[in-house]
């Protein structure tokens, strides 16, 4: 392979993952395309190519919403509710994929982006992640620059109906973190109780193989009391650090020293907002030990 062919792919490796990522919501499937990707590219006629960029996220996209209609087939059948695979890394380092800002990669958005359709989900985010102008979206989802407008919009108006943002800074952000950590090992109920805002939810992702949530908690009570449970049968056991769960400072849980579980948290003025725990034990594979 001509190494100027191999380093000119390479040089846009990590935004192809970015895009991937954000379309499918786990590594292992952002890999498996960008592997495609380089296929292609390999045998691509390269003196056709006027943009490398343009051409390597084109066939990148495309070939999410592929996947995508797939993975939503697969998910239908999925045992539980069904959370992105968490980026999970020290808080010392630059979010793990993430090209732009970490909140356009955070647990709370992929999660609204896993109810649209897959166009309409690679329409919002080559537009407003990507930064893509319409005329290159319309080339890549094969539509009028009208119809993308269309598609950008109906998704922009969903996501920001479906993920709400609260004015918190990162010294608060942390400090809920930390006061839920104790709260939680500790299984102390009116303390739990005062942390949530009165509408938080909790979603959690088993797999079917280890016990979780079966459809999502609303309310700071019922919330709690969950909490209030797992302390009475692990709270001595159970340690939490703080870390990057997709761009954002999170929680991962250990139970006994054995990786549990992985917190993505919502907070606001208010107390936490939402929970986002993810426990399937191969979503946590990629999860590195945290010192």
């Amino acid at each position: 392979m001509n190494p100027d062919i191999t380093n000119r792919f390479e040089s846009h490796r990590r935004r192809l993952t970015a895009v991937a990522y954000r379309m499918l919501g786990t590594r292992s499937d952002a890999e498996d395309i960008v592997q495609d990707v380089w296929l292609r590219w390999c045998e691509a006629d390269h003196g056709t190519i006027a943009n490398d960029e343009a051409w390597l996220v084109s066939v990148t996209t495309r070939a999410s919403i592929d996947r995508l209609r797939t993975a939503k087939v697969q998910r239908e059948a999925y045992v539980g509710m069904w959370l992105p695979e968490p980026l999970v890394a020290p808080l010392d380092d630059q979010p793990d994929l993430a090209a732009e800002r970490a909140d356009d990669l955070s647990m709370a958005l992929l999660v609204v982006l896993e109810r649209l359709a897959p166009e309409e989900r690679a329409a919002f985010l080559m537009r407003q992640v990507f930064d893509q102008d319409y005329p290159d979206i319309a080339e890549v989802l094969g539509k009028s620059e009208a119809a993308c407008r269309q598609l950008v919009h109906r998704a922009t108006t969903r996501v920001r109906q479906e993920q709400p943002r609260f004015t918190v800074s990162d010294a608060e952000h942390r400090d809920q973190l930390m006061k839920f950590a104790a709260a939680s090992r500790s299984g102390h109920l009116d303390t739990l109780r005062a942390l949530f805002a009165p509408d938080v939810t909790l979603t959690g992702d088993g797999g079917g193989v280890v016990a979780s949530v079966p459809k999502t908690l609303v309310g700071a009570d019922r919330v709690a009391r969950l909490f209030h449970v797992v302390a009475r049968r692990y709270g001595n056991l159970m340690d939490h650090k703080l870390a990057l769960v997709n761009g954002v400072p999170g929680l991962v849980r250990y139970v006994d020293g054995r990786l549990e579980s992985v917190f993505s948290i919502v907070t606001s003025p208010e107390g936490i907002r939402a929970i986002y725990a993810v426990r399937n034990p191969a979503k946590l594979r990629s999860v590195v030990a945290l010192t």
